[in-house]
């Protein structure tokens, strides 16, 4: 099973993915998480300690291996480089586990020059499409708001895209753009999941996301911001946080099964 997870910064992603990974390997899945966030948290959210994140280079930063493998130097222009360099020894070569959980951290580029078609960029989207496309692990993907790294031939091979977003209107329309564009380049099952929705708004958010595919609602809880803030594993947050992701991940399993019932209530 291959699942991304997008979202604007802060509506909970990184904390979805995390307990999504947690779930799934508690099931015996071998679960390979892939962090594809510049903002790279997901690593903190999967309970590795801050002195182990500080020695993991994002892939994305590696400028000796873009070179090796693309032939060019990251950041300079008018270059020729591989669009199909080698990327299948990557995520063996730099993952850590933690948790029963293997962790890519990719990265992103922040850099200004560097757009699309860049040495960077290219391997970015090739490891991804790898690791999407022909690994066997359940791959779980916490990506940006955007579709940066996801090429058409990588999302025909997400089973599952969730959109997170918390309650307000503006992060209701995008997550109504971000699910166009997904299936514009041929994502085929786009959900929304609602983060931090206090009990009293579950009726009005199920409304407001009618028709959008709405996979389950995540309630407000202080405990997560306080799991964060501690650099606690995202299923140290809390009971009732770890039981919603859970019917989640069950929700996405019934789905891909061909559950005809799968959405919130």
């Amino acid at each position: 099973m291959k699942v991304a997870v997008s979202g604007k910064g802060g509506v909970g992603k990184t904390t979805l993915s995390a307990l999504l990974a947690y779930w799934l390997s508690r099931e015996g899945r071998a679960v390979l998480a892939v962090d594809a966030d510049p903002d790279a948290n997901l690593g903190s959210a999967l309970g590795i300690s801050p002195e182990r994140l500080s020695e993991i280079t994002p892939i994305a930063k590696m400028d000796r291996l873009i070179v090796e493998r693309t032939g060019a130097q990251p950041g300079t222009m008018g270059q020729w480089f591989r669009l199909n360099p080698r990327v299948d020894d990557i995520p063996e070569t730099f993952w850590v586990e933690a948790g029963g959980v293997k962790l890519v951290v990719m990265g992103g580029l922040d850099a200004g020059g560097q757009g699309c078609a860049c040495p960077g960029s290219t391997l970015l989207k090739a490891l991804l499409g790898h690791m999407m496309v022909e690994r066997e692990e359940t791959v779980i993907v916490d990506m940006e708001a955007g579709l940066e790294h996801l090429g058409r031939g990588t999302a025909s091979a997400v089973d599952a895209f969730i959109v997170v977003v918390e309650p307000g209107r503006r992060s209701f329309q995008t997550a109504k753009s971000i699910r166009r564009l997904a299936q514009d380049i041929g994502v085929r099952n786009v959900f929304v999941v609602a983060n931090k929705v206090k009990p009293g708004n579950r009726k009005a958010v199920r409304e407001a996301l009618e028709g959008l595919g709405l996979l389950g609602v995540m309630p407000y809880d202080a405990r997560a911001i306080q799991a964060d803030l501690e650099g606690k594993a995202a299923w140290e947050a809390g009971p009732e946080l770890l039981r919603a992701a859970r019917e989640i991940k069950d929700r996405i399993l019934s789905r891909l099964a061909g559950g005809e019932d799968t959405n919130e209530r």
